[in-house]
């Protein structure tokens, strides 16, 4: 299985870009990571690249796809805690995390925080990541409609991040088959915020690539923030193509 893929990312109305995206493959095994820095703590944007040019690195020396998938998420926190430490920066330089391993037919997605992966068959959303959020708490609950997260009060309380103060940091692991034509997207909430999985769908049907589809769906996200001060908006986009 190859992959298709696309990347974008603009610091919206904001005077920095604290989203940070990177990209790693070898052999049959492509790795794509998004991190979005939370910039209330301070130093988001320094803790978002941080985060991806290390796992990166791990990724290109981890040769076993599930063992890196393990593994992944406790060392990049233990290294940024590490950092933050080694700078007098505790308490600050911490974020989300999403991360999405292909190898042949086998998917796997890894994520802490409320940036997202989507996965989409035949123009259909077939799962989402869960955010690690007070309003998805609320959903899970039954307090809240799924819908309503998006405009919740609370939609940026991230409960779990790396280079927080939790010492055992827990991520969420999935597995899934990948067949030809399956598509995925990565990104931060400044993108699925706006753009809610119905716009994504539609656009994801009259796109000729999946460059074509990312910039549809940022041209959305614009429209759809009508008079609202833009977040910075990053997504990954990735179709699998079969090979004969």
């Amino acid at each position: 299985m190859k992959m298709e893929y696309s990347f974008f990312t603009d610091k919206g109305d904001r005077k920095v870009n604290e989203d940070f995206f990177g990209f790693a493959s070898y052999d049959d095994r492509y790795m794509f990571i998004l991190c979005d820095g939370l910039g209330g703590h301070g130093m988001g944007d320094q803790a978002s690249q941080f985060a991806v040019e290390y796992i990166k690195d791990y990724f290109l020396s981890c040769p076993d796809a599930e063992a890196f998938a393990a593994t992944v998420i406790e060392k990049t926190h233990y290294a940024l805690r590490r950092k933050q430490e080694d700078t007098n920066m505790t308490g600050k330089m911490r974020t989300t995390c999403v991360i999405l391993v292909l190898s042949g037919n086998r998917g796997i997605s890894i994520h802490v925080g409320d940036s997202r992966l989507y996965r989409f068959r035949e123009n259909t959303v077939v799962s989402r990541t869960r955010d690690h959020s007070i309003p998805q708490i609320l959903v899970l609950t039954g307090e809240i409609e799924e819908e309503e997260i998006r405009c919740h009060p609370d939609r940026n309380k991230v409960l779990r991040a790396l280079g927080d103060d939790h010492e055992n940091l827990k991520c969420d692991i999935s597995h899934f088959e990948v067949k030809p034509g399956d598509t995925f997207l990565l990104c931060s909430d400044g993108l699925w915020e706006p753009v809610r999985e119905e716009e994504m769908v539609q656009a994801l049907k009259s796109s000729e690539s999946v460059k074509d589809w990312l910039e549809k769906m940022a041209a959305i996200a614009r429209v759809n923030s009508n008079e609202k001060k833009m977040d910075n908006y990053t997504a990954i986009a990735g179709r699998a193509v079969s090979v004969k």
